[in-house]
């Protein structure tokens, strides 16, 4: 079934095959849950959207497009669902540190890096815990609007126009609101990093 890729699985699903959907779950369960978690602040909110997500996903199959891609699809329905998430709770929460978000490295050399780290080793969890900590809380710090694009771009890598298609803005809107999510970070970050060094 590894061989097997996202659409044909779907179209699959699409036609009735058991544990087509089930597979698609299994795939995207990971990379999803730890999107949703950076999105909503928290894990039990995120799992609340992951269902929804793949149960939207489900509902509307018909209106899938088989000659565009499935990732791409699943993450802009998980984002609307979060979207409606946040509206329902109108408050803002904490992130569950026992979800480290997945990368190569724990350097937090650049902001990619930092939207990526993860914990390499059993004695480096509190390190990587306090860092996990500032992401969420520099992320919390910005507009939905803009938190979206953000984790759209740097943690899924979805282009400019694929951003642009999924979400139904313009291209320039999409750029002018990245270029404002990581000035918004970036500045957000600096000073949390400036808040520990005098703490410290």
């Amino acid at each position: 079934m590894s061989t097997v890729t996202d659409e044909q699985l779907f179209e699959r699903h699409r036609r009735g095959e058991e544990g087509a959907l089930r597979t698609l779950i299994e795939r995207h369960q990971n990379d999803l849950l730890r999107f949703l978690t950076r999105l909503v602040g928290e894990q039990a909110g995120a799992e609340d959207v992951f269902q929804e997500a793949f149960l939207q996903a489900h509902v509307a199959a018909h209106t899938f497009d088989v000659d565009r891609k499935f990732r791409p699809w699943l993450f802009t329905i998980a984002a609307n669902k979060a979207r409606d998430y946040l509206r329902r709770k109108a408050r803002r929460r904490t992130l569950d540190l026992s979800a480290p978000v997945d990368g190569e490295d724990g350097s937090g050399g650049t902001f990619i890096d930092l939207m990526e780290v993860d914990i390499p080793q059993p004695d480096a969890r509190l390190a990587g815990a306090e860092t996990s900590a500032k992401v969420q809380a520099a992320l919390d710090g910005l507009p939905h609007s803009l938190r979206e694009i953000l984790l759209l771009s740097y943690f899924q890598r979805m282009s400019y126009l694929q951003i642009a298609d999924e979400l139904g803005i313009p291209l320039g809107t999409v750029k002018s609101r990245l270029h404002s999510a990581v000035a918004g970070f970036a500045k957000r970050w600096k000073s949390a990093e400036g808040e520990a060094a005098n703490a410290g």
